[in-house]
């Protein structure tokens, strides 16, 4: 025979586990657990590798195209700074110092070039070695059609 206090007991115990089941497939969305479908899931990893690997080719493009201008103009002040060296054996021992000054500012600019080219050389190695490496790392990625610089700069190929 079922006693008033547990009768009392199994109901609200009851009623309980209800609003739980109740209150936790309310913050949980209501759904059951479904797993998305394998395509979904390719395309997801898909999507991630191919933004890493823009990403990478975005660095690799501007640091190229940096290195390119950079050392077009460096050869630049090679040349105006031949001109104001002169090519005799005692140029310097009668220099103008205007000349002088230029010859420094010359000398400043040409070593910061060389600095960053050198820079910019070890990063375009380094990116070429990322791409590689991600590339060997998820071999079933399908790249994407290289794009063209002269496309990328607003100008057509000629």
């Amino acid at each position: 025979m079922i006693v008033a206090s547990d009768w009392k007991t199994s109901m609200f115990n009851f009623f309980l586990r209800a609003r739980t089941h109740s209150y936790l497939k309310t913050r949980l969305g209501g759904h059951d657990f479904k797993a998305r479908s394998a395509d979904r899931d390719a395309e997801t990893d898909r999507s991630r590798v191919g933004s890493i690997l823009k990403a990478i080719e975005d660095a690799l493009q501007a640091a190229e195209h940096e290195q390119s201008g950079l050392s077009r103009r460096v050869e630049d002040v090679l040349a105006r700074a031949a001109v104001t060296i002169g090519n005799g054996t005692d140029e310097y021992l009668e220099r103008e110092p205007l000349d002088s000054h230029h010859h420094d500012l010359f000398s400043a600019e040409i070593s910061n070039g060389q600095r960053r080219l050198g820079e910019l050389a070890s990063e375009i190695t380094h990116f070429k070695f990322l791409k590689v490496a991600t590339q060997t790392r998820f071999p079933d990625h399908k790249p994407t059609a290289p794009r063209n610089s002269n496309q990328t700069h607003g100008s057509s190929p000629a």
